[in-house]
């Protein structure tokens, strides 16, 4: 299966007017983003989980990204609620749960074999965040010569300046409104710009959302 799997291609996808796909799992289904292979690929997908559900144990051979959106997302390392973002590098393995039910952002087969170490993060931890530019907050979540990841967390009426992402930037808004170039995104919209794009955030409202920038160069 191949969908959006041109990375030199920018895409906007409203992921609230997308299906719940069934996966293998009962009670475990899949809004798809983007995809290039069968039932192992490399994707990016919001995944729900019903409450009582689970997924039976695996391997990722590439690793797997993800971010808790809604409820609580479990696995043999601990329990992760909403805001949580955990990184499995390559190799790892789990058997992933959700006694309340989830809903996660996740990313699958796309880190390099000189990932290694495992990332727990609690995004809501204020600790985490700091003041950027122009009255912006982040809060770093990963950081390595292949990619950046953050959470940006912008004020309402914030006109930004013109960013430029040669290793191209990916976006998942979830909280307010994000405008890129004028044009309006709300809260489930994910956002995918290719290696040499740039452009304007902006916001009328304010906005929250993950961004990685440097992973499509």
């Amino acid at each position: 299966m191949q969908l959006h799997a041109d990375l030199s291609l920018a895409v906007a996808v409203d992921s609230r007017a997308l299906p719940w796909v069934p996966s293998p799992m009962p009670g475990v289904e899949r809004r798809m983003l983007d995809r290039d292979g069968e039932e192992v690929a490399r994707a990016t997908s919001l995944v729900r989980y019903a409450p009582g559900s689970s997924f039976a144990a695996h391997t990722h051979g590439a690793g797997e990204e993800f971010l808790v959106l809604q409820g609580v997302f479990s696995d043999e390392t601990g329990d992760f609620p909403q805001g949580w973002y955990v990184r499995n590098p390559p190799g790892s393995r789990h058997a992933p749960a959700s006694a309340p039910g989830a809903v996660i952002f996740v990313k699958l087969r796309q880190m390099p074999t000189a990932e290694v170490t495992a990332v727990r993060l609690d995004t809501s931890d204020p600790g985490m965040w700091h003041d950027a530019a122009l009255g912006v907050r982040e809060a770093v979540l990963f950081e390595a010569a292949w990619e950046r990841v953050v959470m940006r967390q912008l004020p309402g009426s914030y006109r930004g300046e013109t960013e430029s992402w040669p290793g191209g930037a990916e976006c998942l808004i979830v909280g307010g409104e994000l405008q890129l170039d004028g044009i309006t995104h709300g809260v489930g919209a994910w956002l995918r710009l290719p290696a040499g794009s740039s452009g304007v955030f902006s916001s009328a409202v304010g906005a929250l959302f993950y961004c990685k920038t440097g992973h499509l160069g």
